[in-house]
């Protein structure tokens, strides 16, 4: 089929979409700032493009077709993402230099904020814009409005290109006050503490487990579930229950006696990844934080 007819003019898309929004070729329009007749000149050239009746005509009534709403349809949500687009691309465009970054909150908060001064005083004339975010599988669904993202996972995500920085290792935590006795804890003993979750990984415990070749003889004592890994590290601190951690993401803890670490850290299976779509490559401020954070022996692991 001729791509030609696959893709209609950005006049013919507008006329339909107005007229199907408004079912009037009259308010469409005044909306466009166009005649009745050269809205309706469109609409009718669209249609014998497609070769396909949009709008049933009734004197001066019009409604959409079956084939027509569906098209509307899908149209709005394209003329909508055209839009949001240009009006961030005009927004980057005033911003200059400036890279918005998306990252998993504690994660930003743990490892990148304390790194991030380096960053500044290599590169005075950028600037990055720290969003925290909570990221699907599909990263094309959460990150529309990102420059990059820095996220956990295989590293696999169509249309991005992901840098791997670092792997992930996680920790069984707990508070000493709570656990005096931690030197005598079994991995068997574990299942009758009350272990914490995070909301995003309701099975980390099950994994954990698994991983390490074990079979819980009893059902896990689930606590609370925690929206933030920040969240879960404070109510380990508590006392609330025992935590199943990234290593990195306790460091400091760890290191001031407020968490102890029940047994050595496990490869979980992901790493964390920079990650951002394809196009975005050669913008400069990416290119800049690009290569500072991978020329960092702290991206290995």
């Amino acid at each position: 089929m001729n791509p030609k007819r696959l893709t209609p003019s950005m006049s013919l898309l507008l006329a339909f979409e107005a007229a199907a929004r408004h079912c009037s070729f009259t308010k469409a329009a005044e909306e466009l700032a166009l005649t009745q007749s050269a809205v309706s000149r469109q609409v009718q050239a669209l249609e014998a493009s497609l070769e396909v009746a949009l709008f049933k005509r009734e004197g001066r009534h019009i409604e959409l077709t079956a084939a027509g709403a569906l098209y509307q349809q899908e149209l709005a949500g394209a003329l909508a993402r055209i839009r949001s687009a240009t009006l961030q691309t005009i927004a980057r465009k005033a911003e200059g230099d400036v890279l918005h970054l998306g990252v998993l909150p504690t994660f930003a908060s743990k490892w990148l904020m304390p790194r991030m001064p380096e960053f500044y005083a290599g590169h005075a004339d950028s600037l990055v814009h720290i969003h925290s975010r909570i990221f699907p599988a599909d990263l094309s669904r959460d990150a529309s409005d990102m420059t990059a993202l820095i996220c956990a996972g295989s590293g696999d995500w169509p249309g991005f290109i992901a840098h791997r920085l670092l792997a992930e290792k996680m920790v069984v935590v707990a508070s000493p006050a709570a656990l005096p006795a931690r030197a005598g804890v079994t991995l068997q003993d574990l299942t009758q503490q009350v272990l914490l979750n995070v909301v995003s990984r309701p099975h980390a415990w099950g994994e954990y487990f698994e991983s390490i070749g074990m079979t819980p003889a009893t059902t896990l004592r689930n606590g609370p579930s925690f929206e933030l890994t920040a969240h879960l590290i404070q109510a380990v601190v508590a006392g609330i229950g025992v935590g199943l951690v990234p290593s990195i993401l306790v460091q400091d803890e760890l290191d001031s006696g407020a968490l102890v670490a029940l047994h050595a850290p496990t490869a979980s299976g992901r790493s964390y990844y920079l990650a951002y779509p394809a196009p975005y490559q050669q913008l400069p401020a990416l290119k800049a934080f690009r290569e500072w954070l991978l020329d960092h022996s702290f991206t290995q692991g």
